[in-house]
């Protein structure tokens, strides 16, 4: 059974940390990665002092269960979450690794966020209001909040030196990267986004929006990092949805809605989260995954 012991930290003597992240602690096993994700959760790039019960596990176990589904688009970098085929050394740490911890290959990340939106949402309805547009790609009048697009659009970002996610344009993109290599990502990019909201629709949820990351392995792009869980998408209610308002979702959102109301100019150090607005959080994704992939956590 998983059980809803929260981790926030991990500290595996002997092993060489290769990056410690928002979420996840990524360990340095040469020609091989290990991924451990907490139970933590940030919010306008802070780090809050809660973790989120059962987090880690579930979106550890979404991305195993969406490289799956999309391994025939793109390869990725998943080897196993099977302790079993974990390197021996590692055996003496499987109490905090079970259920959060993912062997990966080693890659080189292309340092371009690749965002896909099929509705109007979070930074790119902000920009919207000021200028029409987002990413550069010029929008009809009179969207509303969470309206869905004519057809998704290719939203590419990338991180200040602070962590904020910065929205460019494509003509950006391929500066930084080139050409060719842009056209091929955001053709993987909105085939994903394509068949994930199909699927998810059958599920009863709608994918906003979502954020992808590539990264170059022996020359090959790949697909990296985590895919469509709540902390990278947007998972709204299909049965609730109505344009023009928040919607009901089944990601942080409901997180930084409740920061929203507080008296914060989000920095940090982040305020502390009630233990109703945890106990929702960690119930909203545990029913997310749950409905995706149609398993009960535990089981």
């Amino acid at each position: 059974m998983l059980t809803n012991k929260v981790v926030l930290e991990t500290d595996l003597a002997g092993l060489k940390i290769f990056k410690k992240g928002k979420v996840r602690d990524l360990y340095d096993l040469k020609e091989k990665l290990l991924i451990v994700t907490t139970d933590r959760i940030s919010a306008f790039d802070c780090v809050l002092p809660n973790g989120i019960p059962y987090k880690g596990k579930i979106l550890t176990l979404l991305s195993e269960f969406w490289f799956s589904l999309t391994q025939d688009i793109i390869p990725n970098h998943f080897i196993t979450t099977k302790e079993e085929d974990f390197p021996p050394k590692l055996r003496e740490f499987r109490g905090i690794l079970r259920g959060r911890s993912m062997l990966v290959k080693k890659s080189s990340p292309i340092k371009v966020e690749c965002v896909v939106r099929g509705y109007l949402a979070g930074s790119a309805y902000q920009e919207y209001k000021k200028h029409r547009s987002v990413g550069g790609i010029k929008l009809s009048s009179g969207l509303k909040r969470a309206d869905k697009l004519t057809e998704p659009i290719f939203t590419p970002a990338t991180k200040a030196v602070s962590g904020h996610d910065i929205n460019i344009t494509k003509k950006k993109m391929k500066e930084m990267i080139g050409a060719t290599l842009t056209q091929k990502l955001e053709k993987i990019s909105l085939e994903i986004y394509q068949r994930a909201h199909k699927y998810l629709e059958s599920r009863g949820f709608i994918l906003s929006d979502t954020k992808l990351e590539f990264g170059l392995c022996q020359g090959e792009v790949i697909l990296i990092d985590e895919l469509l869980t709540p902390d990278s998408s947007r998972f709204w209610s299909k049965k609730d949805y109505q344009p023009g308002r928040h919607q009901v979702d089944f990601d942080k959102q409901f997180v930084r809605n409740y920061l929203e109301s507080l008296d914060w100019d989000k920095t940090p150090p982040a305020p502390s989260l009630p233990p109703d607005i945890i106990k929702k959080t960690s119930q909203r994704y545990l029913e997310a995954y749950e409905r995706i992939t149609g398993i009960k956590m535990g089981t």
